[in-house]
């Protein structure tokens, strides 16, 4: 019997993974990408200070490293999304730092409204991205930014998911790019991902319009003042960020 050669993802030399922490972001739009990438990346987890950040499910973050002592040598800069991202839009250091870490990042990338952040930081000017289906008029505010409404858009080195849950997909496809199919086939089955969602209402179009309304409403506040910030945002800075 032939013997079956399996390659240890382990010989190779850790990816660098930057993730963005700011308070009330989505805990589930950092776990799913860090899950797939975790394997195979040594994890920095960038906040402006070392304090412990609140996430809007309750569960708080601890910083391993700040906006100064980042490494800049980031094979992958991420950004969640949240309801937290409306406030991060007016907090300029964490603009400044995602604009001069994405310059030197080799790969840019968000999933749900942490492209958002990323358009305001400058960083998808030219670029089609993918946000959460809410966000998409917030997104497209930004001058230069596509929209594409797919669980995940791949354009040159910026990656983005949709929302929330599309992390995981997000994750895996950037892997590939980044490790190979072969193994991010082989992450995924060690995760054990197989989704068979119990209801087929994960997008509008398969909600329906009286879900969808249903699930604007709750929204409502927040999306409402996040369009309201990025019209002032880019009304008040169409010139680039000032530097470090």
């Amino acid at each position: 019997m032939d013997t079956i050669s399996v390659p240890d993802f382990r010989e190779q030399s850790p990816l660098q993974l930057g993730i963005l922490l700011y308070p009330h972001m989505t805990l589930l739009d950092l776990a799913g990408p860090q899950a797939t990438l975790g394997f195979h990346s040594t994890t920095h987890l960038i906040s402006d200070s070392l304090d412990p950040v609140l996430t809007d499910s309750g569960v708080s973050l601890l910083p391993t490293v700040t906006f100064e002592t980042c490494p800049e040598d980031l094979d992958v800069l991420f950004v969640p999304g949240g309801f937290g991202t409306n406030r991060a839009l007016q907090q300029e250091n964490v603009l400044r730092f995602l604009a001069k870490a994405g310059k030197r990042a080799r790969f840019v990338t968000s999933v749900c409204s942490g492209s958002v952040l990323l358009a305001a930081a400058g960083l998808l000017d030219g670029y089609k991205a993918a946000t959460h289906w809410a966000v998409y008029e917030q997104l497209e505010t930004f001058p230069g930014v596509t929209g594409v409404h797919e669980r995940v858009v791949a354009d040159r080195n910026r990656f983005t998911g949709g929302g929330v849950t599309a992390g995981i997909d997000f994750g895996l496809t950037l892997l590939a790019a980044l490790r190979g199919e072969e193994t991010a086939k082989m992450t995924q089955l060690m995760m054990e991902y197989d989704p068979k969602p119990p209801f087929n209402t994960g997008t509008p179009a398969t909600a329906g319009p009286q879900l969808t309304a249903m699930a604007e409403a709750a929204m409502q506040v927040s999306l409402d003042e996040g369009l309201t910030i990025a019209r002032d945002l880019t009304e008040s800075r169409m010139q680039p960020l000032p530097a470090l």
